[in-house]
């Protein structure tokens, strides 16, 4: 099936995210569909699945002009879609979830035996190798999105979308779907591949669209050159290599010894961790996302209770300490989402900057705050980590992503620090911030202070690491360097131990 976009145009009030989009889908292309977070990709994807409606434009399905009022409609033309976040009920088994909807009956009631089938012949056409009696919660993440595809092909899907498909998954698993995507397209699926991942696009694409603030800024062929691509993506050059020399470690000054942490109904959420951080070190830990690394960031910086062990810096025990003796104590803390726990959004960004440190010298004289002080450390801080405002009294609100980031990181960064703990550091944020918040990590690497990286982008964790410890079901299942081939961290990360 061909599919065709003319001119799309999605508003949220003053907010253009899609601005006269016009591309063209051939069938069985893979087309990729590639921009930064925020860009307009998955708004656009949405306007096609009938989610959104768009203000202007049109979609033609084999030179056919069509409508959706929702994702019914969508899907009864022959338009899956994968979400990022999988619409799967876990309690289900897999037949039950791919016929949710559209159930096949018999004499009146549920055909279950056909369900079962319709999965095993999807599954036996594509090599997915699917249990459809098995329930969802307890398949692997890899295996619940061949369930999402399943679904949207027992529907008879002609063009498939997948929105950002491999953010979940392992290195193993990312290669098995693009097996999948190759296989799809060679028996005449058309598939939109929305992500953000360089690698991935030149490995799998027949085709790329760059999307650049809600615009079609250009078409490249995979053949094109990282360096291209993420200078269509970002407007300038960018450098993607992270600057780094070998590290100088020295003493272990953080340390982390049995580990455990509880929830209130008793769950073990960390298994007896133990691990130490050298001065001058980055140790960054690596893992599908909800293996454990939220839990443990938040018990380090004393965001958690139920806990056991040991967590020392410079040999003060941290186990129970509140989250203002933590700090104080020389922790820096990035947190994994900015919006919900680094940044008070209608707070400008001076006020932003001395979160924390409002009630005491030098942002304080008293019981009242410096505002001289508070100005000028603001103004000095927006211009040494280039956060593109319009002052120091704009609320943080109006930044971009990628300079909300930047003013958590001048925060933390400003403080005395002996240990640096950042969780996800460039996440949602645009190519050319993520450079400047690489070199800024690898700065206070440099200055002697140990670093705790947590990020669930692999080259990320490949780029800043002098070790890397990988994460499995809240455990650590091995420390290992930082030129581990990426299959052996694919095999740590699915819990395959050494």
């Amino acid at each position: 099936m061909k599919l065709e976009l003319r001119g799309i145009t999605k508003r949220f009030g003053s907010l253009v995210a899609n601005d006269g989009i016009s591309l063209t889908i051939e069938p069985g292309e893979i087309h990729a569909l590639l921009g930064e977070n925020g860009a307009g990709k998955s708004t656009l994807m949405n306007v096609l699945f009938g989610l959104y409606h768009a203000d202007e434009g049109e979609i033609l399905l084999d030179d056919e002009p069509v409508q959706f009022t929702g994702p019914g409609q969508a899907m009864a033309a022959g338009i899956g879609m994968v979400h990022q976040h999988f619409m799967l009920i876990p309690v289900f088994t897999v037949a039950e979830n791919v016929m949710l909807g559209h159930e096949p009956s018999r004499f009146g009631i549920i055909d279950l035996a056909a369900a079962r089938a319709k999965v095993r012949e999807i599954s036996a056409q594509f090599g997915f190798d699917i249990d459809p009696d098995a329930k969802v919660e307890d398949l692997p993440v890899g295996a619940q999105q061949r369930v999402e595809i399943v679904k949207a092909l027992s529907r008879e899907a002609k063009v498939l979308v997948l929105d950002e498909p491999t953010a979940v998954l392992t290195p193993q698993e990312t290669d098995e779907l693009m097996a999948t995507m190759r296989n799809l397209a060679k028996a005449g699926t058309s598939i939109v591949f929305i992500t953000h991942k360089l690698r991935e696009v030149k490995a799998v694409a027949d085709r790329i669209t760059v999307i650049r603030l809600g615009k079609v800024v250009g078409d490249a062929k995979p053949g094109a050159s990282t360096a291209e691509l993420a200078s269509m993506m970002v407007g300038r050059a960018v450098e993607l290599t992270v600057e780094k020399g070998p590290a100088n470690p020295g003493d272990p000054v953080f340390a982390v010894k049995n580990l455990t942490l509880l929830d209130p109904a008793g769950r073990v959420l960390l298994d007896d961790i133990s691990f130490e951080i050298h001065a001058g070190e980055i140790l960054a830990v690596a893992g599908v996302q909800g293996n454990g690394q939220t839990e443990l960031t938040e018990t380090i910086v004393g965001l958690r209770d139920h806990v056991r062990g040991s967590i020392k810096l410079h040999g003060e025990e941290l186990v129970r300490a509140d989250v203002r003796h933590v700090l104080e104590a020389g922790v820096g803390y990035v947190p994994e989402d900015r919006k919900k726990d680094g940044l008070v959004a209608e707070f400008t960004v001076a006020e932003n900057l001395m979160l924390d440190r409002s009630y005491s010298g030098p942002f304080a004289k008293g019981v009242n705050i410096d505002f001289a002080h508070r100005d000028g450390f603001a103004d000095a801080a927006i211009g040494e980590f280039d956060i593109r405002t319009q002052g120091a009294a704009s609320p943080v609100v109006r930044l971009s992503g990628g300079n909300q980031q930047k003013v958590v990181l001048a925060r933390e960064l400003s403080r005395d620090l002996k240990l640096l703990v950042a969780a996800q550091p460039t996440r949602g944020v645009d190519v050319g911030s993520i450079e400047f918040i690489h070199e800024r990590i690898v700065e206070v690497r440099d200055s002697g202070v140990p670093v705790l990286i947590i990020s669930t982008e692999l080259d990320e964790v490949l780029a800043l690491a002098d070790r890397i410890a990988v994460m499995y079901h809240g455990k650590i299942v091995d420390i290992v360097p930082p030129d581990t081939a990426r299959e052996r961290l694919g095999q740590l990360m699915a819990g395959v131990a050494a």
